[in-house]
C-alpha cells in the first residue's frame, strides 16, 4: 500500500532544544516525516539551541554543501571559570576572581580572536585524531594533542558585561556576544582562549544559533511545531536561497542531467556550487566550475 501523503523533498529548518543532540533531532524527524532519509547540515551541541538544518528525502544530498557555509550566534562567556569540556556541560575545574578584568581588556583580546584565526577545537569536539573521536579519547583519559585549523571569525562581538557571583563564590564576569564564523569554529573554544588570554580562565554558559546560511531562526520551528504541521521548504527554492543560480535551456538541461559537461559562463568561475534550473524552474543540479566546465556535485533533475 502507497502512502497518499509522500514526504516532499526539502530543507526543515529546526529551532533544536538544549540536551537534545543532533542525531536525537534526526531520530525525531524521521518520525514527524515519516521516512528514513533524514539528515542535518552541521552538528550543534546538546546545550545549544537554535537554528538546525535538516534535509528530508532527496534533499540530504544538499545537506554536505550547506555544511559549509556561514554560522552565526548568540551566546554568553562565563570569565573567571574553566571546565574540560569549555562549556557548562563539564564540571569547574578551576576558579579565580574575574572582578579586575576591565572592559577594554575583554575588547583587546576579543580582537586577537577575529578575522582568520588558527583555533585548537575542544578536547570534547567530533574531530577525529588518527581515527577516533577526540570526546571519545577525552572521556577515556587519554592524553593527546589536537592541532590547530584555520578558521574566519567573521565579526566577535561584545554586547554586555555582567558581574555575577559563581557557587562557589568567586567573583566571575558573564559576556553576552554574538559571533558570525565559518564552518568549523567552536565558540567554546573561543570562549576558552578568550579566558585564557585574559589569565582568569573562561567557558561557555549559553549558546543559541540564530543563522546557518541563509537560514535564519524567524523560519525555524520547534519539534512540536513540526509533529503538528510539517513544514518542508521546497528543495528548489532552499537551492535558490543558498547558491548561486544557473538558468539553462532545455537542450542544455537535457545534456547535463546526462551527464554532458557543459561550457559554463565566466561569472560562476570560483563560485563553489551553484544552482542549475531548467525551464519552468525546474532545479536540475548542483554544480561547480571546473576548467570552465560544469562538473556535477549532484543531480536532482
Amino acid at each position: 500500500m502507497t502512502d497518499k501523503h509522500p514526504t516532499p523533498d526539502g530543507l526543515v529548518i529546526v529551532d533544536k532544544p538544549s540536551g537534545f543532540t543532533s542525531h536525537d533531532v534526526v531520530a525525531k524527524m524521521r518520525g514527524i516525516a515519516r521516512t528514513r532519509r533524514v539528515g542535518h547540515a552541521g552538528t550543534l551541541d546538546p546545550m545549544a539551541t537554535g537554528v538546525l538544518v535538516l534535509g528530508v528525502e532527496r534533499a540530504t544530498k544538499l545537506l554536505g554543501h550547506l555544511a559549509l557555509t556561514e554560522k552565526e550566534y548568540l551566546g554568553t562567556i562565563r570569565l573567571g571559570q574553566t571546565t574540560p569540556t569549555d562549556d557548562a556541560e563539564g564540571e569547574i575545574t578551576g576558579s579565580v576572581d574575574a572582578s579586575k578584568v576591565t572592559r577594554d581588556a575583554v575588547d583587546a583580546t576579543v580582537a586577537t580572536l577575529t578575522g582568520d584565526i588558527m583555533q585548537v577545537p575542544s578536547k570534547v569536539s567530533a574531530i577525529k585524531i588518527n581515527g577516533v573521536r577526540s570526546y571519545k579519547r577525552a572521556r577515556e583519559g587519554e592524553e593527546f594533542e589536537i592541532p590547530a585549523r584555520p578558521v574566519t571569525v567573521s565579526s566577535f562581538e561584545v554586547y554586555d558585561v555582567r558581574e555575577a557571583v559563581a557557587e562557589d563564590g568567586t567573583p566571575v564576569l558573564d559576556l553576552v556576544v554574538s559571533v558570525v564564523c565559518s564552518s568549523g569554529t567552536y565558540i567554546r573554544a573561543l570562549a576558552r582562549d578568550l579566558g585564557a588570554g585574559l589569565g582568569v580562565g573562561g567557558h561557555l554558559t549559553a549558546l543559541r544559533r540564530t543563522r546557518v546560511g541563509p537560514y535564519k531562526l524567524d523560519a525555524a520551528r520547534t519539534l512540536d511545531q513540526h509533529q503538528q504541521e510539517l513544514t518542508v521548504m521546497p528543495i528548489a527554492d532552499a537551492a535558490t536561497a543558498a547558491f548561486p543560480r544557473w538558468d539553462v535551456d532545455t537542450r542544455r538541461a537535457r545534456l547535463l542531467t546526462n551527464g554532458v559537461r557543459l561550457e559554463m559562463p565566466d561569472t560562476y568561475a570560483g563560485a563553489g556550487a551553484v544552482a542549475v534550473f531548467g525551464p519552468e524552474g525546474r532545479f536540475l543540479a548542483l554544480v561547480e566550475e571546473h576548467r570552465g566546465k560544469a562538473k556535477s556535485l549532484a543531480i536532482f533533475g
